[in-house]
């Protein structure tokens, strides 16, 4: 504990030079310094894939099993229409050239981010090619509810499947790219991912566990935005967190990153939708 002190008294004299509170130098260095008596749990968090799901309540895993609880639901019906709707200049829908989406769409979301034509595409990002390729249509915005039902409803296609992320020729850069704004450290707070759901994953800040960080539920209905969510906007709030520059939605820093981190939950199955706090 005089440790702890002392780590929390040298931080806020540099803070005092930096402009950072005297909060955020608690909030900092209470990370660092977490409880020991969770060694255990630590532990197992590096030596097992665990998702967030499992440190969850019973009640909020109950909303994410049960369809007629998911709120997540609302936007994959949303997803369903938007399938079959043809538009654009050439009237055509989705299901114009892929057909049924239960079979055709099945492992897509599994294998995404991945290398198209020599350019990293997330999800999203290829959602919004074939608009503007195919069907003649502007791009939909991030976060839009539009471009988040077709997520869901692609991604729920291949819910309980593994992630197929691998590492190839092909996208070894981009990978190694997402690897390093992983564990580099940013913000004010000077914090990385890596610090927090890679070294400390199972122990607790504020009461809460910290997760390994895992994006197999995406797109997510978390309870605190009341909403659906892409993993591009959890990435945000956590450099938010740290008091780091944002990356901008459809950014290839964030896609790299995105690539990463699917890429470290290869094997995980995929639970989207979920529900998350």
């Amino acid at each position: 504990m005089q440790l702890f002190i002392k780590h929390v008294l040298q931080f806020h004299k540099s803070s005092v030079r930096k402009g950072t509170s005297f909060h955020l130098a608690i909030f900092c260095c209470s990370i660092l310094f977490a409880a020991s008596t969770s060694t255990a749990a630590s532990e197992v968090a590096i030596n097992k894939k665990q998702s967030s799901y499992e440190l969850m309540t019973s009640e909020n895993k109950a909303m994410q099993d049960d369809p007629s609880l998911n709120p997540a639901m609302f936007w994959v019906a949303e997803g369903e229409s938007l399938w079959q709707t043809k538009s654009g200049p050439k009237n055509i829908a989705c299901a114009s050239c892929h057909g049924e989406a239960k079979k055709s769409m099945r492992g897509v979301a599994t294998q995404f981010p991945k290398m198209i034509k020599g350019k990293l595409q997330t999800l999203e990002g290829q959602i919004n090619q074939c608009r503007s390729t195919t069907q003649g249509e502007p791009a939909l915005a991030y976060e839009s509810k539009e471009l988040l039902a077709l997520t869901a409803y692609i991604a729920i296609q291949s819910k309980g499947m593994p992630i197929a992320v691998k590492e190839t020729p092909a996208n070894q850069g981009e990978l190694k790219k997402g690897q390093q704004w992983f564990q580099e450290r940013m913000g004010h707070l000077n914090l990385s991912c890596a610090q927090c759901h890679e070294d400390r994953a199972g122990l607790k800040l504020g009461g809460s566990l910290i997760p390994q960080g895992h994006p197999n539920a995406y797109p997510i209905y978390r309870l605190e935005w009341q909403t659906l969510g892409s993993v591009q906007r959890r990435l945000r709030n956590c450099m938010s967190g740290v008091r780091a520059q944002q990356f901008e939605y459809g950014s290839p820093e964030m896609a790299q990153l995105e690539l990463f981190l699917m890429w470290r939950a290869r094997g995980m199955p995929l639970e989207a939708p979920g529900v998350r706090p």
